[in-house]
This record gives structure tokens, C-alpha cells and sequence, in this order.
């Protein structure tokens, strides 16, 4: 547990996520301009991109806390 409170490995966690989100970015846009391509396929990996914008924005949160928390 004391790895995921090193700030190194969570900005190199933070790192990957926002690598993941962008790949998958681009695939989704990809896919949406050949309507042909697997539905399903497309709707899993928007999917995705959303849970990985969350991790991502759960990370960024944890790291800059906003001043409502403590209020």
C-alpha cells in the first residue's frame, strides 16, 4: 500500500491513464466514421474511456483536493 502513496508512482499512474484515454480517444473516433464496424465493440470501449476519465479524475482530486472538501 505504501507504493500507491509514493507521489512518483501515482503521477506515473496518472501518466498512464491519461496515455489510455487518449488511445482510446482515438480508436473511438476511428471506429464512429465507419458506421459498418461492431456496435458493441464501439460502446465498450466508450465505456471504457469513461471509467478511465474517472480513475484519472479520482487521481487528480486525491493530489489537488479542491478547498470545498474542507469546508
Amino acid at each position: 500500500m505504501e507504493a500507491a502513496n509514493n507521489p512518483g508512482t501515482v503521477q506515473a499512474r496518472l501518466l498512464e491513464l491519461r496515455n489510455e484515454h487518449r488511445q482510446l480517444d482515438e480508436t473511438i473516433s476511428r471506429l464512429a466514421a465507419n458506421p459498418s464496424d461492431d456496435e458493441l465493440q464501439l460502446r465498450r470501449l466508450k465505456k471504457r474511456k469513461l471509467l478511465v476519465k474517472d480513475q484519472i479524475f479520482a487521481i487528480e482530486r486525491s493530489l489537488d483536493p479542491s478547498p470545498d472538501e474542507y469546508a
